[in-house]
């Protein structure tokens, strides 16, 4: 999708609160698409969630044009697919992985009566726009003493948490930025309680053919925005780090099609690479996937199909 210079005032590297510039071993990219182009403002990311959304469960969304209101629910709508997999909330602590702007934070307070959440992202910048965008939620919990949010500075494979800090831990349209996943795995597993439980959502490629092919079709892949996963080894590096109970469930039936008709009704060209994700997942190439686990000593995993994408074709 396009990209577009963020409106005049936004929080540069030298602005934001904790007076530090992006971590060393942050890519460039992420850097420039997080920073100076704050992804948070193109069009095609109304409402500033930065995801695909989930649209199941926005109304009659098959049979008519797609709204701007349509585009933020159902960005609205994958923080809940997330949140609801997670179980019983109310009281809960949680920290979310890559938390840009905070608004799944705060949709996480609202609507699922969480006792804390903590917000964590790699980039400073988007730690300065999270506050700045709860601002009022979070001078209201200073005021109360509550301390019910937060956001910190971090990156996903060193979490700045001590062990057994959180009861949950979930992480929207953001692991496949992560440059050390099986280091994130093992931070999960030490920063979960007993019991503890975890729900990512995010696209990945569904085999290893895939993942090399997928740069030459994507940008954010060939540019070093994006990581081309494997789902199934995502599952097995969750495992691997002493999670158990890991269940993958593909929900692309509920993503790419409409996401690609918001944007043809947005007028992005249909051979722009912004709407070659749908021609992707048409080939077999990637889907998108709601993962969760519970720490614990992993007992395998399990695999949870919804809608599944076409068959992959070539060599695994």
């Amino acid at each position: 999708m396009p990209q577009q210079q963020p409106p005049a005032g936004a929080a540069g590297p030298a602005d934001h609160p904790d007076g530090a510039a992006p971590p060393p071993d942050l890519p460039e990219r992420v850097v420039e698409i997080y920073g100076e182009h704050d992804l948070s403002t193109v069009p095609a990311f109304a409402g500033g969630f930065i995801n695909f959304g989930y649209w199941a469960e926005v109304p009659q969304a098959a049979g008519r044009r797609l709204t701007e209101a349509d585009r933020v629910r159902s960005e609205q709508d994958l923080y809940r697919l997330v949140l609801g997999a997670l179980g019983p909330a109310r009281g809960r602590s949680a920290l979310e992985v890559g938390c840009g702007r905070g608004l799944g934070c705060a949709l996480a307070l609202r609507e699922y009566g969480l006792g804390a959440v903590t917000g964590l992202d790699a980039h400073p910048d988007q730690i300065s726009r999270a506050r700045e965008a709860n601002a009022a939620l979070l001078d209201a919990g200073a005021a109360a003493g509550t301390g019910r949010l937060e956001f910190v500075l971090g990156a996903a494979e060193r979490l700045p948490l001590p062990g057994g800090a959180v009861d949950v831990i979930y992480s929207v349209e953001a692991a496949q930025h992560f440059r050390d996943l099986p280091g994130f795995a093992r931070e999960t597993a030490r920063v979960l309680r007993p019991g503890g439980r975890l729900a990512l959502t995010t696209f990945f490629a569904r085999t290893r053919a895939a993942a090399r092919e997928l740069p030459g079709l994507l940008p954010p892949y060939a540019d070093g925005l994006d990581v081309p996963y494997v789902v199934d080894e995502v599952a097995a590096t969750l495992a691997a780090a002493g999670l158990r109970d890991v269940r993958v469930r593909a929900v692309g039936a509920g993503v790419w099609e409409p996401y690609d008709r918001y944007l043809a009704q947005q007028h992005e060209p249909r051979d722009g690479w912004a709407r070659r994700y749908l021609t992707a997942y048409r080939a077999g190439l990637l889907d998108y996937y709601l993962l969760t686990a519970a720490a614990g000593r992993s007992v395998g995993r399990r695999r949870v199909q919804e809608g599944a994408a076409p068959a992959a074709q070539g060599t695994p």
